[in-house]
């Protein structure tokens, strides 16, 4: 029996964490690990809280009781955060990990430094691909698999990125076997976009520059452009891929910001670049090929810094 299971197996009350601006692993994860709970253990009272997720994820079970606020006057035997790099990543549901009377962080970013009482940090596809080897295969339900699906497709890009292994391919196979809507799943949550989402995608492409002769490319959508078009910082995903894939380009960079002079920075990179070095610098943190952090200032000063420390790395890999 996996750490995760003796540790549930000894709550009563249970509450579920993800990092903020929630994305597809960290949805599907938390939503996963809560339908096995509930679905195993039903004596048990399990919450997951989580900033509002994108509605496009709505077709997992128990998608509508996601708590997007705190209760001050409520606390929980166990706490389980998943896919969050880091406490503060938590946002203001971090007070349920401090309160709880034991904790636990499954996650597959490798700048996680380990803030709970129990650490499984593996330096896999994703979050959603660490939780099937805690929980028992034979006890996952297609509800559950569907969750665990979702995630994975979300961190590996469909399985496009170099994250994606022989083992990630088979534990998506056997979601598969569960009876998984697996075409509905990738076409409705990855793909399929609103038409809003199409024009700021279509109106950062084309205002996009590249920088360091054609090995970086970067966009950036301001407050006022998302309050023209009315979207949320959900309606930005898969603009950063987009970008990524120019040919030519090693390094891509997306800002949006989410204050006055406070971008959301968010990085990938295609061959040799480690990006999560870059993001460290920051405060931010993530993966080899895709990272983020949050910088203050104005676009000229955060892209001068960033790309100082991508072209030491591009010097580094040409000698």
């Amino acid at each position: 029996m996996s750490r995760l299971l003796e540790m549930i197996e000894k709550a009563d009350t249970i509450a579920v964490l993800g990092h903020v601006r929630p994305d597809g692993d960290c949805v599907g994860s938390c939503l996963a690990v809560c339908t096995y709970i509930r679905e195993q253990y039903p004596e048990k009272k399990v919450q997951v809280y989580l900033e509002k997720p994108p509605v496009k994820f709505s077709y997992l079970k128990h998608f509508e009781e996601i708590s997007q606020s705190v209760d001050d006057a409520v606390s929980y035997d166990l706490c389980i955060c998943l896919d969050s790099a880091d406490e503060e990543r938590l946002g203001d549901f971090a007070v349920y990990r401090k309160e709880a009377k034991a904790s636990i962080v499954l996650d597959h970013h490798v700048t996680n430094p380990g803030y709970a009482d129990e650490n499984q940090i593996e330096d896999v596809s994703s979050t959603c691909e660490l939780l099937f080897g805690a929980l028992e295969c034979d006890k996952i339900s297609r509800d559950t698999a569907a969750c665990i699906y979702t995630g994975i497709i979300h961190d590996t890009n469909v399985f496009k990125n170099s994250n994606t292994t022989s083992r990630t391919m088979q534990i998506a196979g056997v979601m598969m076997d569960k009876g998984v809507d697996f075409p509905r799943i990738i076409n409705d949550s990855f793909y399929r976009k609103t038409y809003v989402q199409n024009q700021i995608l279509g109106r950062a492409v084309l205002e996009s520059v590249t920088l360091l002769d054609g090995m970086v490319i970067f966009a950036v959508v301001r407050r006022k452009d998302m309050d023209f078009y009315g979207v949320e910082s959900s309606d930005l995903d898969g603009i950063v891929e987009q970008l990524r894939i120019t040919d030519g380009v090693e390094v891509a960079i997306f800002l949006y910001e989410t204050d006055n002079h406070v971008f959301k920075v968010s990085m990938r990179s295609n061959h040799y670049v480690d990006v999560s070095r870059v993001a460290l610098v920051f405060g931010g943190g993530g993966h080899v090929r895709a990272a983020g952090c949050t910088m203050s200032g104005n676009v000229h000063d955060v892209l001068n810094n960033l790309t100082g420390y991508i072209e030491e790395q591009i010097k580094e890999y040409k000698g």
